[in-house]
């Protein structure tokens, strides 16, 4: 599992939705409100086990300065993510 090399993507910040991008493609994105609720996560699956999530997090809970509150899922994916990521609640 390689890191992900942050000169390889662009990161956008619009209407509470952070989105990696490279020039090919969508890499992640998450959407959440200023209370620190995050709405939605996704990492495209190529570019998944390297941190990307958790990044996406690192950047909501620095743009909201509050504890990250993760939003019951409504996959099987979300729920073995929601297990995973378990310190930011």
């Amino acid at each position: 599992m390689n890191s992900l090399d942050d000169s390889n993507f662009e990161i956008k910040e619009i209407d509470g939705v952070f989105t990696f991008k490279n020039e090919n493609t969508t890499i992640g994105l998450v959407r959440f409100n200023e209370k620190g609720e995050v709405e939605y996560i996704f990492v495209n699956p190529i570019f998944r086990k390297r941190g990307l999530a958790t990044k996406l997090l690192q950047l909501v809970k620095e743009r909201t300065g509050k504890e990250i509150i993760l939003q019951e899922p409504i996959s099987p994916l979300g729920s073995k993510l929601l297990k995973s990521l378990n310190r930011w609640k």
